[in-house]
């Protein structure tokens, strides 16, 4: 409650309620608002020369979310950079070298990175910081797409590389449980039925007739039918060069053309054609030529490994024509 004035009034002899009026009012009420005004534009000075206004203030506040965000790009960028280079590291001394693959040339790596990037407009190219970042992970999307690009041929030399594995001839024709002999002799030798010394290109497997035949490796069937001499015969190309032959079978189990996997049972032992006892005479052959196969038997196979591998290619066996 605002305090009452008063003043000394000689006529009544006592004092009286005072109150400004007139010219004296006006002349107050200007000089407060005079002062009132001066301190306000004194205050908004200080604080637009400290503080700033609320459209600085807003926009600081932005401008300081923006670099956080900012830093943490430029953070991402250099872990994609480091993850990028392992892959690459990986690609060329690891996958490369498995393969038996020449690493990409550095000129490969860098197709495309190098050059100037061109930006459409000029306010963007006023922001330096903005331009060597955006040109930073410019280069790493290129230099992504190559490795990307590596990987796919990584992918499919490997599938290739599998193929080739399966298909080479790689494991014994019979199975040691059937096996009553195996006749080592290759090359030259003294032939039972004609008594003088012939080729011998393959290995004899001595076995009771009807004892199953495996195919030692992926491949078709490029023939299956009666020689004069091999008898019953089967002939499986396994592509990669490679060529496997099953000489005197005593029945088929497969037919021309058919596909076969290493392990799946394609004929019986017997003693057709020029044969004086029960046996599978194998040979193989590279690029045409015959040679030894102990060479391609996978000597590291236990039997437990050996039988478990003709049980998978059985699952395909037919039965005897």
């Amino acid at each position: 409650m605002a305090r009452i004035k008063y003043k000394y009034n000689s006529e009544t002899l006592r004092y009286e309620p005072w109150r400004l009026k007139g010219k004296a009012l006006r002349l107050r009420s200007f000089i407060l608002f005079g002062i009132s005004l001066a301190l306000a534009l004194v205050a908004y000075s200080f604080y637009i020369q400290y503080v700033g206004s609320f459209d600085e203030i807003i926009l600081k506040q932005k401008n300081q979310t923006l670099k956080v965000e900012w830093q943490l790009i430029q953070d991402r960028t250099h872990e994609a950079y480091a993850e990028l280079y392992q892959l690459i590291d990986k690609d060329d001394n690891n996958y490369r070298v498995i393969l038996d693959a020449e690493p990409l040339q550095p000129s490969e790596r860098q197709a495309g990175v190098g050059g100037s990037v061109k930006l459409e407009t000029k306010e963007f190219q006023d922001f330096p910081i903005v331009l060597n970042n955006y040109t930073s992970v410019m280069q790493l999307k290129r230099q992504l797409d190559v490795e990307v690009q590596s990987y796919g041929k990584l992918k499919s030399m490997i599938e290739d590389k599998l193929e080739a594995w399966a298909s080479r001839p790689a494991i014994q024709p019979i199975s040691n449980k059937e096996l009553s002999r195996l006749h080592m002799t290759y090359g030259t030798r003294y032939h039972p039925i004609f008594h003088k010394y012939m080729a011998h290109n393959g290995l004899d497997f001595a076995a009771p007739k009807g004892t199953p035949v495996y195919a030692t490796g992926d491949g078709k069937v490029i023939k299956a039918y009666f020689s004069g001499s091999y008898g019953n015969v089967v002939y499986i190309d396994h592509r990669y060069n490679f060529e496997t032959r099953y000489a005197h079978l005593s029945g088929f189990a497969v037919q021309e053309g058919e596909a076969v996997k290493r392990g799946q049972v394609i004929g019986y032992v017997g003693s057709t054609g020029n044969s004086v006892a029960s046996h599978l005479h194998y040979e193989v052959l590279y690029k045409g030529q015959h040679v030894h196969p102990i060479n391609f038997f996978q000597r590291d196979l236990s039997n437990r490994e050996y039988q478990k591998l003709i049980e998978i290619g059985s699952q395909q066996e037919h039965p005897l024509d």
